[in-house]
């Protein structure tokens, strides 16, 4: 590769994963691995600086705003600071500052890593908050900002205007207890508390940001009218009387000092609540500051020194696998305590089995750790020269630790998954989908509820709601004996919902709603359906080989046949609701436009699906009706144009009549 490709291909990667990082929030890449990438086109830049470009990852900020909240431009920029890996270049970094300015006091950061915002106020009020986005323009996350109660709303003798700029953080403490609640709700976790901090400050709802907890601390003064000092140690003194939180600012005089000071950072980076990524080290003098000034990237009076992620040695002496609330089999490895990045580890996660695989990982090794995002611990590599003799290449269980049920792996991933349908693990979600609105649509019956109702002890089945006493649910928290028998009412009514909903409330993998609808229109019970041949389902049409499989294994699975034999006394409908195929509309594809006034859109369309009619977002020469009412747009016009017939409210029901 020549060294023009080799620059763009560096590019690439880092905007790509610049923009995960701070646009998604969802980073692929350590830190480190970024930092290593970074220093390698800084190096090739370096070599042939007649490659370099304005808009080069080297040039620019990382970051960009995003479309959903206005723009904030700054009135003064907020740059990203050089990064120190070596002590050779923190060296050559001091004596450079130093040979240009006449005071060498420095002041002493940790480096937070959060999410950077510019803080404004106006006669001491708080009127506006913005992220960094790319150092010139932001994004307006004020009234999130108003929920971080670290952030002084009304300051005491203020100057007329103030903006300072601060790192927002979610401390460690509570990311944990986010990712738990999210692990407990089977929702994807949080990489690290700094992405979880950039999501939550990009809510657009304030109150998800509110109960995120997020925290503000200040590090800079970037605008104070009608103040002046001389120090930026001062500087920060002063905000501190104010009411801010203010980080950590000790002066250093010598490169000695500096050294210790950062060794010192290092080792101590566990007494703080937020993850620190690293130390800054600035000039104290202002007017030096002003003097030295800035490249278009980074001021030259400062710079962050990087630590690199800690790694130890220990030895996995067993895998366990943990069954998630969503089926998924997470193997975890159980290590030797390990003292690693300031607390002691005892397990490491191991993702997945393709991760297993990859690495060669079994039980006996000696493996290298390190922590993820300074949270996670997991495994980087094996030592295989001082493998035993006799290990075993590691598998997942065939059959579920939890219920005993087969494990089957996800065609379009790499998560093996539980295919229990009364799988322990599983039963809150398995309970809350049951009940949600496109399967049995069971009112009142929200997670919460379910969650009460299992801890008590009165659900361990889907089937088990059909069995509830109304004065034990009327005692559950926030219910009460109306809350109670409504749900009574409610699961009474869900019991003739009919085959289609009770097949989607099944939860059976690549079997959503609109394949259950498809299976009713071709079988006219459950009992026909579960009697099917896998020919008899791949003979329907847009069902395949894969969701047929999946149908006859879990009707075949002794948890699925227990499930539907309490169903069935229960009374549970098994009929379908659906117009057989061989329907008048089969086929058909409609398209809805406008404020219908007999039906909503979504009432529309379940009606036309069960007769064996599609709906479809656009018109096109495929279209077979439009059905069009008040304030139609650009879909009537369309359908005028291509000559499809264009149907009333009272057309509609006619047609569906007659259907």
């Amino acid at each position: 590769m020549d060294i023009q490709a080799e620059i763009q291909a560096l590019r690439g990667k880092l905007e790509l994963w610049s923009h995960q990082y701070y646009d998604l929030d969802a980073p692929t890449v350590s830190d480190y691995e970024y930092d290593m990438a970074l220093r390698e086109l800084e190096r090739l830049e370096g070599e042939h600086p007649e490659l370099i470009t304005p808009d080069s990852p080297t040039q620019r900020v990382g970051g960009q705003p995003l479309s959903q909240f206005h723009e904030v431009r700054h009135e003064v920029p907020l740059q990203s600071l050089q990064d120190l890996f070596e002590p050779g270049e923190l060296t050559d970094f001091l004596r450079k500052v130093e040979e240009q300015s006449e005071q060498h006091r420095w002041v002493m950061e940790p480096k937070v890593d959060g999410l950077s915002v510019a803080l404004e106020y106006l006669d001491g009020v708080f009127v506006r908050g913005a992220t960094r986005g790319d150092g010139q323009v932001g994004e307006d996350v004020t009234e999130n900002l108003r929920t971080v109660r670290s952030i002084p709303l009304q300051l005491k003798n203020a100057p007329h205007r103030l903006i300072v700029r601060g790192e927002c953080y979610m401390s460690r403490a509570v990311f944990q207890k986010l990712n738990a609640r999210r692990e407990e709700a089977g929702e994807p976790l949080m990489a690290n508390p700094r992405n979880a901090a950039a999501g939550s400050l990009r809510q657009l709802d304030p109150k998800i940001a509110a109960r995120r907890r997020l925290d503000c601390i200040i590090f800079q003064a970037l605008l104070i009218e009608g103040r002046d000092f001389p120090t930026d140690s001062e500087t920060l003194d002063w905000l501190e009387t104010l009411g801010f939180s203010v980080i950590d600012h000790p002066v250093c005089e010598t490169e000695e000092e500096i050294s210790r000071r950062i060794a010192a950072l290092g080792e101590d980076r566990e007494r703080y609540p937020f993850d620190i990524d690293g130390a800054v080290v600035k000039l104290d003098d202002l007017a030096q500051r002003e003097l030295l000034g800035s490249t278009a990237k980074f001021p030259r009076w400062a710079a962050a020194w990087k630590y690199p992620p800690e790694q130890k040695e220990t030895v996995l002496r067993d895998i366990v696998v943990q069954v998630g609330r969503t089926g998924v089999l997470t193997p975890k490895a159980v290590v030797d305590p390990v003292r690693l990045a300031g607390t002691t580890v005892t397990n490491a996660t191991l993702h997945n089995q393709d991760f297993i695989t990859e690495k060669d990982i079994r039980i006996g090794d000696t493996v290298l750790l390190q922590k993820a995002g300074e949270i996670i611990p997991q495994v980087v590599s094996v030592r295989k020269d001082r493998r035993p003799e006799g290990t075993e290449p590691y598998h997942l269980p065939a059959v579920c630790p939890v219920c005993g049920a087969p494990v089957r792996r996800d065609e379009d991933g790499a998560a093996f998954r539980c295919t229990g349908a009364e799988c322990p693990a599983q039963l809150v979600r398995n309970i809350t989908h049951f009940a949600s609105r496109e399967a049995m649509d069971i009112e009142g019956l929200g997670p919460a509820v379910v969650q009460q109702l299992v801890n008590v002890g009165l659900l361990s089945s889907p089937a088990d709601l059909y069995d509830l006493d109304e004065n034990q649910v009327a005692q559950l928290d926030g219910m009460g004996q109306k809350s109670a028998h409504n749900l009574s009412l409610a699961l009474e009514k869900s019991k003739g919902q009919g085959m289609a909903r009770l097949l989607t409330a099944f939860g059976i993998r690549q079997v959503g709603s609109k394949a259950a609808q498809t299976l009713s229109r071709s079988f006219p019970t459950l009992d026909a359906l579960m009697a099917a041949t896998a020919e008899e389902l791949t003979a329907v049409e847009d069902i395949g080989g894969i969701t047929a499989q999946s149908l006859t294994e879990w009707f075949a699975a002794p948890q699925s046949q227990h499930l539907i034999r309490r169903l069935r006394e229960a009374g549970i409908s098994f009929d379908s609701k659906e117009q057989p195929v061989g329907s008048a509309l089969s086929g058909k594809t409609f398209v809805l436009t406008g404020t219908l006034t007999s039906y909503t859109r979504a009432q529309a369309k379940q009606l036309l699906e069960a007769q064996g009619a599609k709906v479809a977002d656009s018109v096109s020469k495929k279209t077979s009706y439009v059905v069009a009412g008040e304030n139609a747009g650009s879909k009537l016009t369309r359908a005028n144009e291509l000559g499809i017939p264009v149907l009333s409210d009272d057309e509609l029901t006619e047609l569906l009549r007659k259907g």
